[in-house]
């Protein structure tokens, strides 16, 4: 099973960058994904999550209004679209799947909930 992110690199504050991560192995249609991201030295934090609907989403407070996290079941793969990127988003983003919980209609906020990974992908933005 493997959850590989796409999409990251650099821009400048205010540009735009689409992350996506496809996972290929087993289906998460039925389960919640989320979008975590580590900055140096930082603990790694929940950015984004999305129930296996998609009609559930929740977001840190650092970044609602200006990133959306969307999924295609049909398509095993999960987005994030980040606008109004500021220097301080500057991290490694992962996404996670979290292959217990199926149909659960609440968003699992935190790492431990969560038991597959990506690689990660550097996304950077500079002033």
């Amino acid at each position: 099973v493997q959850l590989v992110e796409s999409g990251g690199g650099s821009v400048q504050s205010g540009g735009s960058l689409r992350l996506s991560c496809a996972a290929s192995g087993r289906t998460f249609s039925s389960n919640p994904m989320a979008w975590f991201r580590q900055a140096p030295g930082k603990e790694r934090d929940f950015v984004a999550g999305i129930t296996w609907t998609g009609g559930q989403t929740s977001y840190a407070d650092s970044v609602k209004g200006r990133f959306t996290i969307s999924r295609d079941n049909a398509k095993n793969t999960v987005s994030l679209e980040m606008n109004s990127l500021k220097p301080e988003d500057t991290a490694v983003y992962y996404c996670a799947a979290n292959s217990v919980s199926r149909f659960r209609m609440v968003v699992s906020t935190t790492p431990h909930e969560y038991d597959y990974w990506g690689q990660g992908t550097q996304v950077t933005v500079s002033s």
